[in-house]
C-alpha cells in the first residue's frame, strides 16, 4: 500500500507530459427510405432506416487520443445514435498503440491491443470510423461495423522503401483475438446490408421473426445475438499482407478465421465458425480519380449440440468505388454485388440471397470541417426468406439522404 502514492504520482506525471487530442463528428440527416422494416429494428430491410422519412442523429462520434513522449499511445472512440430505432451511446473502439521508429535498414514495428476493428476497411478512414466518401458503407464494411470486431492484439512489420531509394513499401500484419464467437449470425439471418451504424460494445442485435425461431429448428437460439461474446476460449487470427507504391496506392490480401468451436452453446448463444479471405485495392487514377475496390469471400457454420449442421453458408461481396475531389466538392459512385449460398439441409431456415447495389453521393465543404452531403442508394435483391413474413422474394429498395456533417 505504501507504494500507491508514488504510482499515482508517476501516472499523473505521465498524463501531464502526454499530448491529449480530441476529435469528433456530428452527422445530422434527413432520410427517406422506400423499403421494409430495417434489419436494425429486427426486420429484413437492407437499409439502416425504417420506411418513410425521418430526421435523425445518424452519428455523434468522439475520439480521444493520448500520445506519450515515446512510441506508445492510447485511443478511445465512442459513438451515439438517435434514430428512433435503438437510440444509444457507447464505446466502439478502445486500444493501446505502439509505433516504433524505423531502423536504419527501413524496418519498422507497430502494434495495437484492445477492442479493435480488423485491418480491412479502405472506406472507413475518417474520424470515429466514418467514411469521407459516402454516407452509407459498402456491404463489406457494413458487416464489419455490425459484428466483425474483437478484443485482441495486432503486430505489424513494415519495410519502408525510401531507406533504399525504392517507391515500394511492404507490410505484414498478424492479429490474434477473442470475443467474437457469434460472428456470422447476422450475416446469415438478415443478409448483406448498406448501413452507417456501428454496433456499440454493450448492444445486442435483434433477430427477425423467422419461422425457425418461433416454432422450428432454432427455438433454442436467443432472440438477440451478442456480437462481442466469448464462448469457447479459442483464439482466432487474421493475417494480412500489403504492398504500397508511394504516390499511387496499395494492394492488400488477408485471411480471417475466428476458430469457433461449434459444439459450445451458452444461454441461447451459439458459437459460429466464420472464415473469409479479403482482397482490396486503393489506387489513384488519371484525372484525380480515386479507385477503391474490395472483395470478400468466406463461409460460416453453426451446429446444434448434437453436431448437426443447422446453418452452413458460403458468402461473398465485392464493390468498386470511384471518387473525385475538386476544390470544395466530392463526387462518389459505388457499385456492389453480393450473395449468400445456403448449403445446409435445414428446411425452415433458407439464408440464400443474391443482389446488387448502387450508391451515388455528392458532398460540398461549406466551411472548415462542415460538409453538406446528398446521397441516393438502391438495392435490388432476392431473398426467399422474406416470403415467410409476407414480403416479395425480390425487392428493390431505395433511399435518399441529406446530411450535415461537422468534423472537429
Amino acid at each position: 500500500m505504501k507504494y500507491w502514492p508514488w504510482m499515482l504520482m508517476l501516472v499523473s506525471s505521465n498524463l501531464m507530459a502526454a499530448e491529449h487530442q480530441v476529435s469528433g463528428v456530428v452527422d445530422i440527416r434527413v432520410s427517406h427510405t422506400d423499403s421494409i422494416t430495417s434489419y436494425v429494428d429486427g426486420g429484413l430491410g437492407k437499409f439502416r432506416f425504417n420506411p418513410n422519412g425521418q430526421l435523425s442523429l445518424a452519428q455523434a462520434g468522439l475520439s480521444y487520443h493520448l500520445d506519450w513522449e515515446n512510441p506508445f499511445s492510447a485511443h478511445v472512440v465512442a459513438n451515439a445514435y438517435w434514430d428512433g430505432v435503438r437510440d444509444n451511446i457507447g464505446f466502439t473502439e478502445a486500444y493501446f498503440k505502439y509505433k516504433g521508429l524505423p531502423w536504419d535498414n527501413g524496418l519498422r514495428f507497430s502494434g495495437r491491443f484492445g477492442l479493435l476493428y480488423p485491418s480491412i476497411s479502405m472506406e472507413n478512414i475518417a474520424t470515429a470510423w466514418s467514411s469521407p466518401y459516402t454516407l452509407t458503407y459498402s456491404g463489406i464494411n457494413s458487416w464489419i461495423g455490425e459484428e466483425v470486431r474483437h478484443v485482441g492484439g495486432q503486430l505489424s512489420i513494415e519495410q519502408l522503401g525510401k531507406f533504399s531509394g525504392s517507391p515500394h513499401d511492404f507490410k505484414l500484419t498478424a492479429e490474434m483475438f477473442q470475443s467474437n464467437d457469434t460472428t456470422g449470425a447476422m450475416l446469415s439471418w438478415h443478409g448483406w446490408t448498406n448501413s452507417s451504424r456501428q454496433t456499440l460494445l454493450q448492444e445486442k442485435l435483434p433477430l427477425s421473426e423467422l419461422p425457425s425461431l418461433n416454432a422450428g429448428s432454432l427455438t433454442e437460439q436467443a432472440r438477440a445475438s451478442d456480437p462481442f461474446l466469448e464462448l469457447d476460449n479459442n483464439i482466432g487470427y487474421h493475417l494480412k499482407t500489403q504492398w504500397r507504391m508511394q504516390g499511387q496506392g496499395r494492394v492488400e490480401l488477408g485471411y480471417y478465421d475466428n476458430d469457433g468451436d461449434t459444439r459450445v452453446v451458452k444461454e441461447g448463444q451459439y458459437t459460429w465458425l466464420t472464415r473469409f479471405t479479403h482482397l482490396g485495392v486503393k489506387w489513384r487514377l488519371p484525372y484525380r480519380i480515386e479507385l477503391i475496390t474490395q472483395y470478400l469471400k468466406g463461409d460460416t457454420l453453426m451446429r446444434a449440440p448434437s453436431g448437426i449442421n443447422i446453418v452452413d453458408n458460403d458468402y461473398d461481396s465485392g464493390f468498386i468505388l470511384l471518387s473525385r475531389k475538386w476544390q470544395k466538392h466530392r463526387l462518389s459512385l459505388r457499385f456492389e454485388e453480393f450473395s449468400v449460398t445456403d448449403n445446409d439441409l435445414t428446411p425452415d431456415d433458407d439464408n440464400s440471397e443474391h443482389g446488387n447495389a448502387a450508391t451515388l453521393s455528392y458532398g460540398y465543404q461549406w466551411h472548415k470541417g462542415w460538409f453538406l452531403q446528398a446521397e441516393y442508394n438502391r438495392i435490388d435483391s432476392t431473398r426467399p426468406a422474406r416470403t415467410a413474413q409476407g414480403y416479395d422474394k425480390r425487392l428493390i429498395e431505395q433511399q435518399w439522404q441529406l446530411a450535415s456533417r461537422y468534423y472537429f
